[in-house]
């Protein structure tokens, strides 16, 4: 829904300033398609959980990744918050009247953005996590905008935003785990403390770190640190981390890190980084369905988007900002003709315009202050009207 994720951990011990929001659940809600649509705007409202008639079922979370540099009105300051509230382009006329926090995390991102909305703008802020909702409290007993806040897993709530009918002028992404998790040591995020093996964004799912480490078989468990945390010794992580279980469970982090550690050649072990950071963050993306909650979100949210509405995204791992980029890349492109052709026949027109040319990143004063921001990618596109939509094809 936090700086770069690979590193989180490292700065732990070194004072670094706290990290921000984080991403994204997987509850895997239905939604009640009676419900009307309508935005019930709700000033300083409580909490709802998307409805379904299956029930609940508990999903996946996702790391989420602002880092934080100081304090402003008790919160967190998030990475990027300038550059982000630049790109909203919030003095707009007619100014924005919705917007939707995906990832509300500590909410550093949205107490600023409430300020900024004032008496006449709602923020719906979505996340999985209970202790965000305790965070959301907090912000809706100050903030002079109309308020209201989801917990879910963002794909499943932007698809109740859909059912709803709601129309939104800012949808904005803060992706991967937050500074509360991370520091909540009993949580399991951190492989710098010894704690429960856990990971969940959403304590109420079923699946865990811990699960995913007993049963697991070593092909799959090789895929996941391979696919998701990118991970060079994934196929001798895998190995160990079998033979180790058959003695005995691996229960903790401090564990999994030693276990992990064992499996890694002494060169490798000692270079870029903490042995066991991929192998972490391989672990939450698949405890937390991340990948697959940021594909399912990314259309929905831009369906919500309102003609000149901005879609935004911070990321803290390349597996994120690749889906960033590329599904903004692709609503901006326009003619798909072979370039050997003289004029347009496919009839294809951009559907939106880039707000930078390329990714935006923390400058020189923030990463001193915060050096777990360093890895943060800021990419947002504007939604073109359809008659602009011709004039920039």
């Amino acid at each position: 829904m936090s700086t770069t994720l690979l590193e989180m951990d490292e700065h732990l011990d070194r004072g670094a300033g706290v990290i921000g929001q984080r991403e994204g659940v997987d509850e895997r809600e239905g939604v009640d398609p009676s419900r009307a649509p309508m935005l019930a705007r709700r000033r300083r409202g409580a909490g709802e959980r998307p409805r379904t008639g299956r029930g609940e079922r508990a999903g996946a979370s996702c790391e989420r990744g602002s880092g934080a540099g100081g304090e402003v009105g008790g919160s967190h300051v998030p990475v990027l918050a300038g550059e982000l509230l630049a790109l909203l382009d919030l003095d707009r006329v007619p100014p924005p009247q919705l917007a939707i926090d995906c990832t509300f995390g500590d909410g550093g991102h949205a107490r600023l953005l409430a300020e900024r909305l004032g008496p006449t703008g709602t923020l719906v802020a979505i996340d999985r996590d209970p202790t965000a909702e305790q965070r959301f409290s907090a912000l809706a007993a100050e903030a002079a905008c109309s308020l209201r806040f989801i917990r879910s897993g963002y794909a499943e709530a932007l698809a109740l935003l859909a059912s709803e009918g709601v129309r939104a002028d800012i949808v904005y992404f803060d992706l991967g785990m937050s500074s509360m998790q991370v520091d909540t040591r009993e949580r399991g995020f951190s492989y710098s403390y010894d704690a429960p093996l856990d990971m969940r964004m959403d304590p109420s799912q079923q699946l865990s770190a811990r699960e995913i480490v007993a049963e697991w078989d070593e092909r799959s468990l090789a895929r996941a640190l391979r696919d998701f945390g990118e991970e060079r010794h994934a196929g001798a992580i895998a190995r160990a981390i079998v033979r180790r279980r058959e003695r005995a469970p691996i229960a903790t982090t401090l564990e999994l890190v030693d276990t992990i550690s064992s499996a890694i050649p002494a060169p490798a072990r000692f270079a870029g980084g903490h042995p066991a950071k991929r192998s972490f963050q391989a672990l939450r993306i698949a405890v937390n369905d991340e990948l697959e909650q940021l594909d399912r979100a990314l259309p929905i949210a831009w369906d919500l988007l309102r003609e000149g509405g901005v879609l935004a995204g911070i990321s803290f791992h390349s597996l994120e900002d690749r889906r960033v980029k590329r599904f903004l890349a692709e609503r901006a492109r326009g003619c798909v003709c072979p370039p050997e052709l003289p004029v347009c026949v496919c009839g294809r027109e951009p559907q939106a315009t880039l707000l930078s040319r390329r990714a935006i990143m923390p400058g020189a004063a923030e990463t001193a202050r915060n050096p777990r921001a360093a890895s943060a990618r800021l990419r947002a596109a504007r939604k073109l009207a359809a008659d602009r939509a011709g004039e920039s094809s």
